[in-house]
């Protein structure tokens, strides 16, 4: 290390929890062990490295990048057994702390037109989907009724 560097202690604390729940596959575990809760208690430990980013005043979109990031792994890791199998692979806190670093290291950087096509790419995704869910639902129900 060069003298007269110091590492932040916040930054290292989010890198060790991103390793643990991520690289040793401890959010994984939970959400096989404790199917449902698991899921939530890792998510709650998530939240942690998006509650550092917003003390350090990253930007709206980068944190709702974060919280994306975050509710996907929530939302994967919901599905039994495939969701268990996912969530090793789906690695929000180590996503979420890259974007942590990034921004911490280039403050004018605050926020990116990364940041932004990534929310707006998530919104349509969402909507799209909703829509899908509402027209398989109609179509199900036209079926069922002859």
């Amino acid at each position: 290390m060069p003298t007269g560097f110091t590492r932040d202690p916040e930054i290292e604390r989010a890198r060790t929890f991103a390793r643990v729940m991520d690289h040793y596959g401890v959010d994984g575990l939970l959400g096989m062990l404790l199917p449902g809760v698991g899921d939530l208690v890792g998510a709650m430990v998530g939240l942690y490295i998006i509650s550092i980013a917003k003390r350090r005043g990253l930007s709206r979109a980068a944190i709702a990048r974060m919280v994306l990031n975050l509710g996907a792994d929530v939302l994967i890791g919901a599905i039994p057994i495939v969701g268990d199998v996912a969530d090793f692979m789906f690695k929000s806190n180590d996503r979420n702390l890259k974007i942590l670093e990034s921004r911490t290291a280039q403050p004018d950087r605050m926020s990116s037109a990364v940041d932004w096509a990534y929310l707006m790419g998530a919104i349509v995704a969402v909507v799209a989907i909703a829509g899908l869910v509402v027209y398989g639902f109609v179509r199900l129900v036209e079926y069922a009724m002859g």
